[in-house]
Order: C-alpha cells, then structure tokens, then sequence
C-alpha cells in the first residue's frame, strides 16, 4: 500500500464520521451547545471542514471549495471569508449556525472530493515537499497532511461525542 493511499482512507474516514455525527439532525440540535463557552456540532464540522479546505487547497496550490463554490454565501455566517474557527471567542462560536445538516455534510463533501482529487495525484517525493517554512522545522506537505488529518478526526469525534449527549438526553 502506498502512502497516498494510506491518507485517501484516513481522509475518507472523516467523511464518514461526519455524516454519523450530523445526518439526521435538526437545527436545534445541530446548533445546542452544552455549555455557554462549548461548541456546537455545526461549529464542530464548519471549523474541521473550513480547516481542511484551507490547509490542503493551500498545500497543493489549489482555490478553496469554500470560495470558489459559494459555500461562504450558502452559509451566510458573519465572520470574515477566510476565518476557519482557529481561536475563536464565544461569541464567534455562537456566529455559526446552520438550517440542516445537508449544509454541513454537501459543504464537507465538496471538500472530500477536491482533496482526493489532490491526494489521487500524489508520488511518494511529493510529500517531502516544503509546504510551510513558517516552522522550525519547516513543515512537508506529508507532515501537513497528516495534521489535517489528525485535527479532523479529533473535531468529528467531539462532534460525535456531542451527538451522543444530546440523544441520551433526549431519551
């Protein structure tokens, strides 16, 4: 198995779980949060989504899906077009609100299928490629990658974990 391979099924793991955590939401629930510093689903799969829009269109040279594909004005949030949700307030956290999961799950999607398409294209050299020298040491895009992935799966596991306080509580 190469190494390409081995991140298309990580990545594609996060597809998964995304949908799991939101599909079949309302729009109370995809927006409860728990506490009033806490997140919400919807900020939960935003931000992992944004994150990764961000970081792979940025490695491999590429328009994020959130621009080029109107998903900024489909989500209306009053926040900056390029925010991704890294260090948000409070109040920045309540900014993000969603009417259903299709907008989080069609947002993530469009994602999903832009970064394959990257990944599809990768040669084991690529990911010793220099993508971020802001770093010390500067940062590879295999390296990116995986931190990408790792971010992910953390946020859709809190995203999961949200899910499943709101329907034991519902029961």
């Amino acid at each position: 198995m190469h190494a390409k391979d081995i991140l298309i099924d990580g990545y594609s793991r996060i597809q998964e779980e995304v949908h799991a955590a939101v599909e079949g939401l309302g729009p109370d629930d995809l927006n409860h949060r728990p506490g009033p510093d806490a997140n919400s689903l919807a900020w939960l799969v935003w931000h992992l989504t944004r994150v990764q829009d961000d970081h792979v269109a940025g490695a491999f040279g590429l328009d994020q899906v959130w621009l080029t594909q109107d998903w900024e004005k489909r989500f209306g949030l009053d926040l900056k077009p390029r925010d991704i949700g890294y260090g948000h307030t409070s109040a920045q956290v309540a900014k993000v609100r969603v009417d259903s999961a299709d907008l989080l799950t069609g947002y993530y999607d469009a994602v999903h299928t832009q970064s394959l398409e990257a990944l599809r294209g990768l040669s084991a050299g690529d990911l010793e490629r220099v993508v971020d020298e802001n770093w010390d040491p500067p940062v590879t895009l295999g390296v990116r990658l995986v931190s990408v992935l790792s971010d992910d799966l953390q946020h859709v596991g809190q995203a999961a974990y949200l899910r499943g306080l709101l329907q034991s509580a519902a029961s």
